[in-house]
Order: structure tokens, then C-alpha cells, then sequence
């Protein structure tokens, strides 16, 4: 198939992608995305028409749980770690000035 890729493409894309590529560089970039053309050319010419799309090679589902609370309201036995407390909750230093 020998995609041709030209100049023109190579400095766009060197452009695109914020690169300033030597010569030889860019002799080997088209080089190398000649080859993953072709490469795809070749991919496009399989039959796939018997094969189911998938969107993960390997088999991938949710899990899901019920959202059941374990440990209940233990405000009480919680609390008892606080330096100091308010109303059934944490008092802490400010962290702004009204």
C-alpha cells in the first residue's frame, strides 16, 4: 500500500505537537507513520463482521452493593476522642476571619 505521508503533513503535525524536529527527524517520522498506515490499512481489510464490539479485551462489570450503614450512630464512643467538643460535635480552630 506504501502510504506516502508528505512534508506538508509532517510539519503540521511537528506544529500541532509543539516539536521542532531536524531533518532527519522528520524523514523518520514519515517513515514511521507510513508504517502505522499501512499497518491500519491492512487492520481494515480483516473481516470483521462476525466479531462482537467490545469496548475492553477482557470482561469488565460493575459491582454494585447495597448502601447499608455498619457502624451506626456511635456519636457518643466517637466523641470521646474529641480534645474538646459542642453540641454533639467536633469544635475546631477557625480557619477564617468573618
Amino acid at each position: 500500500m506504501a502510504n506516502i505521508i508528505s512534508d506538508e503533513t509532517i510539519e503540521y503535525v511537528g506544529i500541532l505537537a509543539k516539536l521542532e524536529l531536524s531533518d532527519e527527524e522528520k524523514e523518520k517520522a514519515k517513515s514511521d507513520m507510513g508504517r502505522m498506515l499501512d499497518y491500519i490499512d491492512m487492520l481494515n481489510q480483516l473481516d470483521t463482521s462476525n466479531v462482537e464490539p467490545m469496548s475492553h479485551v477482557f470482561p469488565v462489570n460493575n459491582v454494585f452493593r447495597e448502601d447499608v450503614v455498619v457502624n451506626g450512630d456511635d456519636r457518643e464512643n466517637i466523641l470521646k476522642n474529641a480534645p474538646e467538643q459542642k453540641d454533639g460535635a467536633f469544635v475546631v480552630p477557625k480557619t477564617f476571619e468573618e
